[in-house]
């Protein structure tokens, strides 16, 4: 068992841990790079509807995203170790996964600094004072740096759904409301 098994899993885990793992032989100036080149794509990944087609589109070749992708990382003046692991993915036809490569490989990287990832979902846009004490209370509850990712889900209703890891925190209306349900439904 590798010492990623336990936070990684399925494909994208395993090519997260590569290039992880490859980054870490680099110089630290090297590494902050590639982290900041990660957390942009992905940024850029969830945010662009075109870039989401380019990737998961199965009629663009992967020559065709192979050179739309690596002109986009040239023009970012991206690491050339992670233009390479781009290259690679698409290469092996899986860039429909780079979004989820890239928050399993910030997964990893909070791990080697003692730190969590906590993926927060809310029914509306959190605030900034909303985010900063909902990172203040995992901080306090877990002892440890907490880096948060927030995600709107209209379906909640209301509230939120914390996933950190394997472990995941639901208060949402949506979930409260079907447990009543359930309740009253036993009932009867």
């Amino acid at each position: 068992m590798s010492a990623h098994e336990s936070v990684i899993s399925g494909i994208a885990g395993r090519y997260a841990a590569a290039l992880f793992d490859l980054m870490n032989e680099l110089p630290e100036s090297d590494q902050q790079l590639i982290h900041t080149n990660v957390a942009g794509f992905k940024d850029l990944l969830d945010d662009n509807a075109d870039l989401q087609n380019l990737v998961r589109s199965p009629v663009i070749t992967a020559e065709e995203q192979a050179v739309a992708l690596g002109t986009l990382l040239e023009q970012a003046n991206a690491h050339q170790l992670f233009r390479n692991f781009v290259a690679l993915v698409v290469q092996n036809r899986r860039a429909m996964a780079l979004s989820e490569m890239a928050r399993q490989y910030a997964v990893l990287v909070a791990g080697a600094r003692d730190e969590m990832v906590a993926e927060i979902a809310s029914a509306s846009a959190l605030d900034d004072g909303q985010i900063a004490s909902l990172t203040e209370q995992l901080k306090s509850h877990f002892g440890k740096t907490v880096t948060v990712e927030t995600r709107t889900d209209p379906d909640l209703l209301g509230g939120v759904v914390v996933k950190i890891g394997s472990r995941m925190i639901d208060g949402s209306l949506r979930t409260k409301l079907n447990s009543l349900k359930t309740a009253m439904n036993e009932a009867h």
